[in-house]
């Protein structure tokens, strides 16, 4: 293993996935849902920052070439378990969760097989994009816990013809409940179809590394 900064990045990020879901341990919500939410976009910038190093500082190893998919794929699958669990299994969210965990799976296991030919399977610009797309829809979708948890402390004790006078401004909105729940509208509705959207390019590029395994998979 080398160690230099770029594989330590790398590294950090592999830690700070299962650390996501630890914040929801440790920390009532909302401030968990930001806590995840810094966190994940901490690690995901360093992503880029490691590659962009590495290259940079001609430090590309064999080690932070095998360590960095496994960071992404581990922080994409955590959280993504994360944010199914706090929107109650939401069918819009937890179709394409379960494609995008079930590609991210099945991929690395080709890879397992193929050994020393693995590099066949060599990281794809879409996949990039994939990743990208995947990782801002999770950060999205985390501040829209966050924006839910405020709006139910907001209401709490209230009854619905008050909250229907507020919203619909017949009643001075001293808590803020409207931006607290358009924050939560909007922010469900963008990282919805960032999620949709990276489902699309995950499914595509599956079977793209597919197509290309598929020589090695055979009997003949």
């Amino acid at each position: 293993m080398t160690w230099n900064i770029p594989n330590i990045l790398t590294l950090l990020r592999l830690l700070a996935a299962p650390g996501v879901a630890i914040m929801f341990l440790y920390f009532a919500r909302p401030w968990a849902d930001w806590f995840a939410l810094i966190l994940f976009v901490v690690a995901a910038t360093t992503d880029w920052v490691d590659g962009y190093l590495a290259r940079a500082w001609k430090q590309e190893s064999k080690f932070g070439a095998m360590l960095d998919p496994i960071a992404d794929k581990a922080m994409v699958v955590i959280a993504l378990l994360v944010i199914c669990g706090f929107s109650g299994m939401n069918p819009w969210i937890l179709l394409p969760a379960t494609l995008i965990m079930f590609r991210e799976t099945f991929v690395s296991g080709l890879r397992e097989f193929l050994g020393d030919t693995a590099g066949t399977l060599k990281v794809t610009k879409l996949a990039k994009w994939k990743t990208a797309a995947q990782m801002t829809a999770i950060a999205v979708l985390f501040s829209t816990g966050a924006f839910e948890t405020y709006f139910e402390m907001s209401v709490e004790g209230m009854d619905g013809a008050t909250v229907d006078a507020i919203l619909s401004g017949e009643l001075p909105d001293e808590g803020g409940i409207g931006w607290k729940l358009n924050g939560a509208y909007y922010s469900w509705w963008i990282g919805i179809i960032l999620l949709w959207s990276a489902m699309v390019l995950t499914v595509i590029t599956g079977a793209d590394y597919l197509r290309k395994a598929m020589p090695f998979l055979s009997d003949k």
